[in-house]
Formats: structure tokens, sequence, C-alpha cells
């Protein structure tokens, strides 16, 4: 290698060594390919990937280097469009101390900070070479080099960094040669964050039989689409795997918004959690992501509005983008009546006649005007005390009479009238002027006395209705017609109601004395019966401990301790023994139980049952996809489990969250955490600061975040997360996004999607237990059934989210022909975004669906589909189109 000051390269094997040349790698290549040859030229982007260099595409010379010259060959040839081939091989097998490097040309990354690298390479079996050679090696190793410098490359090789070591899944005998069948590798690396504008790529080889086909280098983006009336441009991924880079997006033309709308761009290429919109402005409404003219004869106000409205009669508009409609000759309306209201001519009622005048009231009667601009649907009367215009009434009207009560004796009252018709209101007559007549003085008193019999009455009536809802009030404690229906689940005790026959969760904080609580809910325990045998964690009161108990009688026992650390306050050993006090009180095989306490000597100790696989959300990332669905369904059952049980006893847990699951050898789950404080001092990202205390906003419900209500319905919001997070095997829910974006998005209707290969039943259940209104959500008891039905029938936990949108796709969204056929494999495999594999399938002889059909799992493994999570893909989406096949759905 240049630079690498390694002596002169030893001389060229020897003849008599069966090695394959050049001339026949390059044959066999040929014959892994339909028709015999190699294909170049690809799209420079599939799907959201964009590439940086395609060694298939390139026409020219690549301008690689090898060090030393008899390593790496390249065979140079031409396909049947006499584009060139480039392909390197090595196989200096019969060699000591091998170190061939084969350098790629200057790559330029194009902002992008993180890069995918695909090889497609064959390897011989070293037990397949003459004499069962021992310096043979089945791997080669790949480098980086990161430089501003396009001429960067003739480096020292401990400058460059070691991407991986690359091995084979297939590697090819001479029986292979001789029967024409080979094995493509195919491997995919990431290198990131970079952080200079470009890279070389480095091959080492030190000791193998290799042909490297091709070398493809891209990056993922996030493609420019159009959501919510916003554009979103073309959005690099991120450096990290699990990142997601917020977008702000900017409103298409004639649209406005009072906050940029925002999306999410995630590390895989996609869109995710759509937050804010842009509104077509006045003029303009939406079509087709668009914002379009409002065309003539309608018009819009006000950006809020959804559409453009037709103007109302007697109106029109000159022009296309029209905020108003105006009114046509001798039709009005005036300033205050909204752009929604016909024009109408005036149609003044003008014979106000006055009827039967008493103190308290006046009737009046009128004739219909003379022209009326339509059938007249009522009237409206509007009268005031005169020199009190301020304070007006309005009476309306069918018939051409009315009689105005409850006015003032001896004044003068002034009425005026209008009539309504289709087109509108017409204007309102002259004023009229009528008075009411005076009060006798001699009848005063006579009419004073029924009025005070009936006020006693009332008062005596109004005074029994008030102390009898004093009394009911002592006795409940608050009015049960205005119950909450989950607080019926509130119970009280000393003193407090406490319903017979029903166990109910007592809240330790209602002791005047804390330990009073703690010592009939928890059992003392010496700490001569307690070994302690190494730390496991750190709380926020102290250190957690694993260790043994030994009770006299008893068999012993290991368990988990909390401490309490040296130097507490008094307000930290009550918040401490608190938690004590709550687990105390439950019994439950899902609830995690509590052995008892130490409390008279020190340190002070919480002692409970030891669970060997730790926290759920830990668990599940150290296992990722190692388990059935069945295992994980089982998992959540005992969550439920245990929260019905809680909820049966009137405890709202507020914190359920994975990360407070405790989990056993067994894969049994175990509710636990009974004290919310802890969990958010530790982590003041995971929480959301407001009055009175921190929410944890990724796992809590709406109406839990906004008017702090949590009842057990908010538990269930909580426990749909936990759902999302054990199906996607500890992921963050929301991922990078900010506690103050989860909350608006989530307001706005936002739900997090289905983890990938998610039965669509969970799914389901997921989504009913993010329903906004909270009385719409399942309990935990449906809950617990549900799970239980699935465990039963495990067919129906078959159906996939991804599978059932493709399904979608089949009949007939995004399928091309829009009858549900795939009119290539590759577009199939497009569709369920594996079309990395389009050239695999191909070059292997599937090339029609009808080949695609008869696909097992053990071809994909020989195909080089080597990814867990890419072999389910393929395989469930086949499996549905078999399904759709045999209901004659979709022909294949």
């Amino acid at each position: 290698m240049p630079g690498s000051g390694r002596p002169s390269p030893p001389p060229p094997r020897p003849p008599w060594v069966l090695l394959p040349s050049p001339a026949l790698l390059l044959l066999l290549l040929l014959v892994l390919l339909p028709g015999g040859t190699l294909r170049s030229g690809l799209d420079s982007a599939v799907g959201s990937e964009v590439n940086l260099l395609d060694s298939r595409s390139v026409m020219g010379d690549l301008g690689w280097i090898a060090y030393p010259k008899n390593g790496w060959e390249e065979i140079g040839e031409v396909d049947e469009n006499y584009a060139p081939i480039h392909t390197y091989q090595v196989c200096r097998v019969m060699e000591q101390s091998q170190n061939n490097w084969l350098l790629t040309s200057w790559i330029s990354n194009r902002g992008a900070s993180r890069i995918f690298i695909e090889l497609k390479f064959t390897l011989r079996d070293c037990n397949s070479l003459p004499g069962g050679l021992g310096t043979c090696k089945e791997t080669f190793n790949m480098y980086y080099f990161e430089t501003d410098d396009e001429d960067g490359r003739n480096v020292k090789e401990n400058q460059y960094i070691k991407i991986d070591t690359i091995a084979a899944d297939e590697s090819f005998t001479e029986l292979d040669l001789g029967d024409r069948v080979m094995k493509l590798n195919t491997e995919v690396r990431d290198v990131g964050p970079l952080t200079k504008k470009g890279f070389y790529l480095a091959f080492q080889d030190v000791g193998a039989c290799i042909a490297l086909v091709s070398v493809r280098v891209y990056y993922k983006k996030c493609p420019e689409v159009i959501r919510n009336l916003a554009i979103f441009p073309d959005t690099i991924t991120g450096a990290d795997s699990s990142q997601l880079l917020e977008v702000l997006g900017s409103c298409v033309n004639h649209s406005v918004t009072d906050e940029p709308p925002r999306m999410h761009c995630s590390a895989e290429g996609e869109w995710l959690v759509p937050i804010g919109k842009c509104m077509c402005k006045a003029g303009y409404e939406e079509k087709n992501n668009t914002c379009q003219a409002c065309q003539l004869g309608f018009f819009k106000d006000l950006p809020q509005s959804q559409r453009c409205t037709k103007c109302p009669p007697h109106s029109y508009t000159r022009e296309e983008a029209s905020t108003t409609c105006l009114c046509e000759e001798h039709y009005f309306r005036k300033d205050s009546d909204p752009p929604t209201m016909a024009c109408t001519t005036p149609s003044p009622i003008t014979n106000v006649k006055k009827g039967k005048v008493a103190k308290n009231s006046i009737s009046l009667s009128w004739q219909e005007p003379d022209r009326p601009n339509g059938i007249i649907l009522e009237y409206e009367i509007k009268y005031f005390e005169k020199d009190q215009e301020t304070s007006y009434t309005i009476i309306k009207s069918k018939e051409t009479k009315i009689t105005a009560d409850g006015l003032k004796p001896a004044s003068v009252y002034v009425f005026q009238i209008r009539a309504r018709t289709a087109a509108g209101y017409g204007g309102f007559s002259r004023r009229f002027e009528f008075e009411t007549s005076p009060v006798l003085a001699a009848s005063s008193d006579q009419t004073q006395i029924p009025i005070i019999a009936v006020s006693v009455t009332v008062g005596v009536i109004l005074l029994a209705v008030v102390i009898g809802f004093l009394l009911s009030g002592r006795r409940c404690g608050y009015s049960k017609a205005k119950q909450d229906p989950e607080e019926e689940k509130m119970h009280f005790h000393n003193g407090h109601i406490k319903l017979p026959g029903v166990r109910t969760y007592i809240d330790p904080h209602t002791y005047e004395d804390p330990n009073q609580a703690v010592h009939e809910f928890a059992k003392e325990i010496e700490a001569s019966c307690i070994s302690i045998e190494r730390v496991i964690g750190a709380g926020e009161f102290g250190e957690v401990c694993s260790g043994r108990l030994k009770i006299p009688g008893k068999r012993e026992l290991p368990v988990a301790i909390k401490t309490l650390k040296v130097g507490y306050t008094e307000k930290q050993r009550r918040d401490f023994l608190g938690e004590a006090s709550i687990m105390g009180q439950f019994d439950h095989p899902n609830i995690i139980h509590l052995e008892g306490v130490v409390t008279k000597s020190k340190p002070v100790m919480i002692v409970t049952e030891y669970m060997e696989n730790g926290s759920l959300d830990t668990f599940l990332k150290k296992n990722d996809g190692q388990f059935t669905v069945i295992q994980l369904v089982g998992m959540l059952r005992g969550i439920a489990s245990g929260m019905k049980y809680l909820s049966d006893m009137g405890y709202v847990h507020r914190d359920l969250a994975a990360r407070n699951i405790l989990i056993n050898s067994n894969l049994v789950c175990k509710v636990s955490d009974f004290g919310l404080s802890r969990i958010l001092e530790d982590d003041p990202e995971a929480a959301y600061t407001t009055r009175g205390g921190k929410i944890p906003i990724r796992w809590t419900a709406p109406e839990a975040i906004a008017f702090r209500k949590f009842t057990s319905a908010s538990d269930v919001w909580s426990y749909g997360i936990v759902m999302w997070e054990v199906v996607s095997y500890g992921e963050r829910p929301y991922w990078e996004m900010t506690n103050q974006d989860v909350i608006k998005a989530v307001e706005e209707g936002y739900r997090l999607p289905s983890p990938m290969d998610c039965p669509a039943a969970l799914y389901q259940l997921m989504l009913d237990c993010w329903q906004k209104d909270r009385n719409s959500r399942p309990k935990f008891d449906e809950i617990v059934c549900i799970l239980d039905k699935l465990i039963r029938n495990p067919s129906s936990l078959k159906t996939l989210v991804n599978a059932s949108s493709r399904v979608s796709n089949l009949l007939g969204e995004h399928s091309p022909l829009g009858n549900g056929v795939y009119r290539s494999v590759g577009e199939w495999l497009e569709a369920i975004k594996m079309g990395r594999y389009t050239e695999i399938f191909m070059e292997n002889g599937y090339s029609s669906m009808d080949a695609v059909a008869q696909v097992t799992l053990e071809d994909l493994r020989r195909l080089g589909v080597t990814l867990v999570g890419h072999q389910k893909k393929i395989m469930n989406s086949l499996q549905e189109m078999k399904v759709q096949l045999v209901n004659g759905m979709v022909p294949l």
C-alpha cells in the first residue's frame, strides 16, 4: 500500500496451483445473471436511497488502485451494450502473510453524515482448494478514510478506520463450478457520523479467494413531500440510526399559517409525526395539496374556512379568488351583516296599530308589506323603554301581531318591526311609541297579599331543598349526579367511606403518622435475616442490591434490597417508606411482592422479591427480535392482569411504563415502582413540569397532562404505550421528539405508528387505548379478556399491520394496474420497501411473480437475505398474496 514502507511484493504464484483464472472467474460471474450477462447502469436513487457511487453504472475507468500490483486484479470486460464491467478479484491463497489493498477513488458524501456500503461478491470455500491450504481465509476487511482532499488517498494503513470484517454467507466449490451454480453474497454496512466532505474506501485481502462484483455507496433521505399544505424539502437523514430530524415546512402558494408546520425525518428516510398545518388564505381553497382560487360566483372570507362558498342570493363576484360577494343592483347588505347573508331590497313595515294596553303589557298588530320580496318567514320586533335604547328586547313572531309584556307601568316604549324572507331581513320600520297604563293605588295592597303568600311558600320549599342537599353532602362527600365514572373507584379510610366486602387501596398519606401506615401494611424484618451480595443499581434514596433473605422456619429466598442512604431527612425517610406502605397492600402474581421492611436499624431497607431479568425495557433491548409473538402477548397479558388488580382496588399508578415493569427468569412481568417522583427526578428529560408536580409526558394521557386528571383510564393510555414498547423491543416512544412536540402532536390527533411486524389485533388494541375520549378506552378487565382470546387463538396474530397495508395496496390504491396485479418482481419488492433485493431475485432466476410465489425461507437465506426482519417482510407479503389468491382476489 502506498506509504506503508513494505518490502517488494513476492513473486507470482506457481502455475501448478489449481485456482480460478480471471477469465474463469468472469465466466462464473456471467453465469449468475439471466442470459449470461452482467447488468450495468442503475437509477441514481432507489426510493429514499441516493447513490454516491455504483461501480456497475460507471462508464469509464473507476480510478481504483491496487497495492501491491499483483494483488487485486481488475477484469476489464463489457456487456452486450458495450458498457464496461468493473470486477476485482484476488486469490493468493498459497502464499503466507497476504496484505492486498484495493483503494477506491475519492467519494463525495454530498452533505450526508451517515452512508451505507453495499457489496456484492463471491468467495471460494477454502476446503475446496487443493491440499487443504492452512493459510486460506474466507473473509476480507473494509476500511474508510475521511478527508476534504480529493488527492489524499496515499496515506498509511493505520490512518484508515476499519468498518468491519466481511464474511460470506455462501461460498462456492469446484462442484459449483461444474454445475454452473454460483453463490453471490450481498452485505451492507453503514458508517457515521461523517464530518469531512468525502472519503475513500479500502478493501484488504489477507489470503482469501474473492471476486468483488460491485460496490454501491449511498445515503438515505426523506424525499420532498407536501403534507398539510406545507412543502417539506429533500432531507438527508441524521447520523444516528435512531435520530429524528425536525424539519420546518414552507406553506404552498396562497396559504398561510400562524406557526410553521413541522415533520420529522427518520433514519430510514420516512416522514413521521406531522405537527401543525397551513391554511389556504381567503379567496382560495384546498385541492390536491394546492390552494386554488375560488371560481366566479364563489368566495371564501377566512383562511379557517375549508371550502369556497357559493355567493348568497342576489350577490355575485367580478373575479376569481374573491373574499366576498357584491350585492346586485337595488339589493343591499348592512356592513355589520356577515358575508354569507343574502342581499335584500327594503321591505319595511309601515302600518302598526296599538291594541290592548295594560299596566305591564302592550298589544300590537300590523299589515304585511306590499312587496315583501318573497314569502315572509317571520317578523322580528325590537322594543325598548324610551331613552333607554341601549337596552332592548327582540321578539320573533310568524303572525302579524304580538303582545309585549313585562313592561313598566306608565312608561313609554318604542317599537320597530322588520320582516324576513328567504332573501334575508328587510329594514326596520320607523319608530312607533306607545305608553302603558298607570298603577291603581286602591288595588295595590290587595295584590301584595297573594304575592307575599307565594313568596313565603317558595322560601320554605327552597330552605327544605338546601337542608336536604347539605345533609346528603355530609353523608357522601360529593354529589352522585356529578360523580365521574372513574371516581367511583376512589375510596376513603380513617373516617371516610370504605365499601363493605371489597378490598380497596388506602392512601398512606391519610395517616398522621407515616410509621403507623408502614407497620400496618408491611412486615418488619430483622436485619440479621438479610445478606447483601452485590449492588445492582442506584435509586433516588440509595443503592439497590441483590441478596438473600433467610427467615427462621422458612426457605431462603433471593431478594432485591433498596437502601436509604446515610444522612437522609425525615421527609426522605417518609417518602422512601411510603412506597412500601403502598406495595404492602397488594397481593397479585403480576405485582412486585413486598417481603418486608427494616426500620428498627440502619440502613433502613425495603425488601422485595428478586426479578432476575431486571426492567422490561432494558431486557427487550438486549434481546431484540428473540421472542415469538405469543411470548410478547404473554408479557402484555401479565402486565394487564396486574393493572386490572390495581384498578379494582382503586389504585391509579400514574407512571406505567416498560421501565417500571420487572421481568423474571420465567418471563413473568410484574408491575413495580409505586413512587412516581423517583423516576421523574432521575430522568428530568422524561417529564414535563406542570403546577403541582412532574408528569412523564410520553406515557401520559392528554387529559392528565392538561388537567392532571389521573384515573384508571389514563393508566390504560399508558398501557397502550407499554404495548408499543414491548412490540418494538424497547424503542423510545416518539423517538427524540421534544416533550412539547409530543403534547402538540397527540393533541392534533397523531398516534404512534405500528411497530414493524406488529399483529393487527395488537395495534388496534393500542389505538383503542389511545382514544382521546377516556370513556371510550377499554377497561383493564376487557384488555385481559382480549389478550386471552388472542393467546387461545394464535392464528389471529398472523395478520400483521404491515401485511394489511400491503393488502390494501394490492387491492388497487398503489398497485400499478389498479387490480391487484404487479407487473414485475421489482414493482412488488419496491411496494414492500425491499427494492434492494430486486437484482438478487432477478440474478437467481426469480423473474416472474409465478416464480416468486414458490420462494421459501431457505431460498431467501440462499439468496443472501440474511436480516431476520427483511426475511419476515418478504415471507409475510408472499403469504398475504397466497391468501388473497385462494380467495380469488389477487391473481399472481
